[in-house]
């Protein structure tokens, strides 16, 4: 194999990466709209000025696609590979649909529940890129947090703002 195959193959996991995290990114940052209906609701005072989340998301998806990489590059095989690559699109998906309920649907309540299901896919995300290699998962712990926190001011919101429809 040449330099430049073996070149090839070592940055493709980065690109790939690179835009799905972008995508992912792009799709969330699309459905977030913090126009009157947003700035209408009653939030907890300890919630974070919004111009805090772009920078904040911004380093949990470079982190994520590091994970990516990472866990991609230490896969025992194939099939090992594939199975990361499923979680990452199942927790990619959840992700969006956060925004998509919150923000174009209205419906923090929805959101809070859905929540839950996007917190768990964290977790299996963490222990799957870590059954590939530790420092995937540890990556990973920043993207828990922010999420556990972001659902606490979800169901914040959801008490001070209830009922929804």
């Amino acid at each position: 194999m040449t330099a430049r195959a073996l070149g090839g193959r070592r940055w493709r996991p980065v690109a790939v990466a690179a835009l799905a995290a972008t995508a992912v990114a792009g799709l969330g940052a699309s459905a977030t709209d913090i126009g009157p209906w947003y700035q209408a609701l009653v939030k907890p005072s300890w919630q974070p000025p919004d111009w805090l989340f772009g920078p904040v998301w911004t380093l949990i998806y470079g982190l994520i696609a590091i994970a990516g990489v990472k866990a991609w590059n230490a896969a025992r095989d194939r099939r090992h590979g594939l199975n990361i690559v499923g979680v990452f699109a199942l927790n990619a998906l959840l992700n969006v649909a956060w925004s998509e309920l919150f923000f174009n649907f209205h419906r923090p309540d929805w959101a809070l529940y859905e929540v839950v299901a996007f917190w768990l896919s964290i977790i299996v995300l963490i222990v799957t890129a870590a059954s590939a290699t530790p420092v995937a998962g540890w990556l990973l712990a920043p993207y828990l947090a922010w999420v556990t926190f972001a659902g606490v001011l979800n169901l914040a919101v959801v008490r001070l703002n209830a009922p929804f429809s």
